[in-house]
């Protein structure tokens, strides 16, 4: 129960920093059954570029508890244009603790860590539309337990 209310606590905070950006044009995350992140499961996102003369940071959001048993997390991008044609294509390596004290990364309450990563940043995008990026988990386990959430934030770049 207690974690429930954490969980709460921690998504009621990112929302609401999250609406307070001018900048953000969305951010989309998916809670994960069971929290596992299981090969076949690809969370999808879609959002819309109306702007092409903006350029646009990407960040991937991961949310795992402290019982996750690695310091770090391989997850692979696909992000697809208007015209169903790869725009882009990576594999990342977030680090969600560090390596040498085991120590979590992230802003988190009780057990549970949320991270942002910069996956694309400073991303021009050549034609307005619908946009698709899915996320997959690139670690070597079919089930990849106490990773509970992932999701997208597409940002305007701040103009200096």
């Amino acid at each position: 129960m207690r974690k429930l209310i954490y969980s709460w606590l921690a998504l009621s905070l990112v929302l609401t920093l999250a609406s307070c950006d001018p900048n953000q044009v969305v951010e989309k995350n998916t809670d994960l059954d069971y929290n596992h992140w299981a090969v076949r499961v690809k969370p999808t996102f879609e959002f819309e570029i109306a702007d092409t003369t903006q350029r646009y940071d990407i960040y991937i959001n991961i949310r795992n508890t402290l019982s996750y048993g690695y310091y770090n997390l391989y997850v692979k991008h696909t992000l697809t244009g208007p015209d169903n044609k790869v725009v882009s294509q990576l594999l990342h390596q977030m680090l969600l603790m560090d390596p040498q004290t085991g120590e979590p990364w992230g802003s988190g309450t009780g057990d549970i860590f949320d991270h942002q990563f910069l996956a694309l940043p400073n991303q021009h995008f050549r034609q307005p539309g619908m946009y698709k990026i899915v996320l997959e988990q690139y670690m070597r386990q079919d089930q990849l337990p106490d990773i509970m959430s992932v999701g997208v934030r597409v940002a305007k770049v701040a103009k200096k």
